[in-house]
C-alpha cells in the first residue's frame, strides 16, 4: 500500500527508511509542544488548552504535506512568529491575543488565495538558483547554532556577542557525546545514525539529571481548546493596525516557509535542473491550511519546520515521513511525558551534524560572477547572525537586484525579482 501510494522504489527509499525518518524529524521538532504554550501563555491564553491547539494543528498541515504534497517536510507552528505573536503584537503593542489570533486567520486564508493562484508558486520559481543554493547552505549554519547554542556549547556574551559555553554544564558533555556517537555511526554508513545519537544522548542524560523521567502517569487525555478555540476579533478587521501586523506576518511566513522547502529540497536533490520543487504548490498548500485552522484553534502561525531536514539526511524522501512525524504528533497527544522528556541537548547534534549536510550545495554555486557569489554569500551568512531564514532571502534577493542593475546586467532581473526587491525595501523601512 505505502509503495504504490508513495512510490517508495521510483523514490530510492523503503519504509524503514521512512519511519526512522520521520522519528528523526518528529524527535528534533517535538520541543514545540513545550515551548509554543510556554510562549503564548505569556499573553493569557490558556497554556493546556495551546498544548493541545499546538500538537492537533501540526497533526492537519503534516497530513496535507503527507497525503496531498506527499513530501517528506513537517509542519507546526513557527518559532520566531509565536515571539512575534505574543512579545510584539501583543505584550509590546498592546493588542489581545484574539486580535493576533484573527490577524493569523486572515494570513492563512491570504495565503490559500496566493497558493490557488500559484502566486506563491511564482514568487518560488523566480528565485535565482544560485540563491537557492546558497539558502541551503545558510540554512545549515542557522540549524546549526541553533543546536549548538540550545546544547550551551555556544552562550550569548555581551563582550563578544557569542562565545564558547562553560564545560562544567553537562548538557555541552551530553551534546558532545551524542554528536560524536551519531558522527562515527554515520561514517560507518549506519542506518538511523542521527536517531541513535538522540536516544543515546537522552539516556545519559538521566544519571546526570538533564533527562527528566515523568513522575506521574504517562498516558494523559488532552487538554480541552475550548478557551481559545475560535476566539476572533472581527471588528479589528479592515484597521491599518491589522494591515501593518497582518503584512509582517505574512512576510516572514512566507519567506520563512519557502527558504525551508527550497533549502531542504536542494541538499536532497529534489530540485529539478531549473531549480524547480515539484509538487511544490501542494507543499505551499499544507503551510497555508495549517495556518488557517491553527488560528481556529488558537495558536500562532504554523510554518514547514527546518528540522524537516534531520529526516531528510536520515533518508526520508515521500509523505510516509511526514505521515510518521504527524502520527507520532497524535501520540503526543496522549503521552505527551514521554516525548517531551527528550531533552534539547539530545536533539542538538541531531541539528549540528544535518547542518553540516546542508552544506554541500555550496559547491554548485557560480563564484565567478560576482553578481550571483555576492548575494549567495549574504544570503547564507545573514541567516544564522539575524537569526532569520526571511532576513537571509531578504538580503541576498535585494542585492541580487541591485548588483545586476548597477553592472548592466538588468536583463538577467525577472519582473518578478524586482518586485520582490521593492517589497523587501519597503519591509526593512517599515
Amino acid at each position: 500500500m505505502f509503495e504504490k501510494y508513495f512510490q517508495l522504489k521510483k523514490n530510492n527509499t523503503n519504509v524503514r527508511t521512512e519511519l526512522v525518518a520521520g522519528l528523526t524529524t518528529f524527535l528534533t521538532m517535538a520541543y514545540i509542544l513545550a515551548v509554543n504554550p510556554a510562549i503564548l501563555g505569556k499573553t493569557g491564553m490558556d497554556v493546556h488548552a495551546v498544548f493541545t491547539a499546538t500538537a492537533v494543528a501540526s497533526i492537519i498541515a503534516t497530513l496535507v504535506m503527507a497525503l496531498y504534497a506527499k513530501l517528506p517536510f513537517a509542519l507546526a507552528p513557527g518559532m520566531g512568529l509565536n515571539a512575534f505573536f505574543a512579545f510584539t503584537v501583543v505584550l509590546g503593542m498592546g493588542y489581545t491575543w484574539e486580535f493576533a489570533l484573527t490577524a493569523v486567520f486572515l494570513e492563512g486564508i491570504i495565503f490559500v488565495l496566493l497558493t490557488f493562484f500559484k502566486i506563491r508558486e511564482l514568487i518560488v520559481d523566480a528565485i535565482p538558483i544560485n540563491i537557492k543554493h546558497s539558502i541551503s547552505a545558510g540554512i545549515g549554519l542557522f540549524i546549526a547554532f541553533i543546536g549548538l547554542h540550545g546544547a550551551g556549547i555556544v552562550v550569548s556574551s555581551k563582550a563578544t556577542l557569542v562565545t564558547l559555553g562553560s564545560m562544567n554544564n553537562p548538557t555541552v558533555w551530553i551534546a558532545l557525546a551524542g554528536l560524536f556517537i551519531s558522527g562515527v555511526l554515520l561514517a560507518l554508513r549506519v542506518k538511523g545514525a542521527l536517531l541513535y545519537g538522540i536516544f543515546a544522548s537522552t539516556l545519559i542524560g538521566i544519571p546526570l539529571g538533564i533527562t527528566q523521567l515523568p513522575d506521574s502517569s504517562i498516558v494523559q487525555l488532552p487538554p480541552s481548546i475550548a478557551p481559545i478555540f475560535f476566539k476572533f476579533q472581527w471588528q479589528h478587521v479592515f484597521t491599518m493596525n491589522m494591515v501593518i501586523i497582518l503584512f509582517t506576518f505574512l512576510f516572514v511566513d512566507m519567506f520563512d516557509t519557502v527558504g525551508t522547502l527550497i533549502g531542504v529540497a536542494s541538499k536532497a536533490n529534489m530540485l529539478t535542473k531549473e531549480g524547480k520543487l515539484p509538487g511544490i504548490n501542494k507543499a505551499l498548500f499544507a503551510d497555508a491550511i495549517g495556518t488557517t485552522f491553527g488560528a481556529i484553534l488558537g495558536t500562532s502561525t504554523v510554518t514547514t519546520y527546518v528540522e524537516s531536514a534531520a529526516g531528510v539526511a536520515e533518508g526520508g524522501r515521500t509523505g510516509l515521513t511526514s505521515l510518521t512525524t504527524a502520527g507520532l504528533f497524535v501520540l503526543a497527544l496522549f503521552l505527551a511525558p514521554v516525548f517531551l522528556m527528550v531533552p534539547e541537548a539530545a536533539t542538538a547534534p541531531a541539528l549540528i551534524l544535518v547542518g553540516s549536510f546542508m552544506m554541500s550545495p555550496v559547491q554548485k554555486i557560480d563564484f565567478s560572477d560576482y553578481t550571483e557569489s555576492i548575494p549567495a554569500f549574504l544570503t547564507i551568512v545573514m541567516m544564522p547572525l539575524t537569526y532569520s531564514i526571511a532576513e537571509g532571502i531578504a538580503f541576498g534577493m535585494v542585492s541580487y537586484v541591485v548588483l545586476k542593475v548597477l553592472s548592466g546586467k538588468y536583463k538577467e532581473v525577472s519582473w518578478t525579482m524586482y518586485i520582490l526587491a521593492i517589497l523587501f525595501v519597503i519591509k526593512f523601512i517599515m
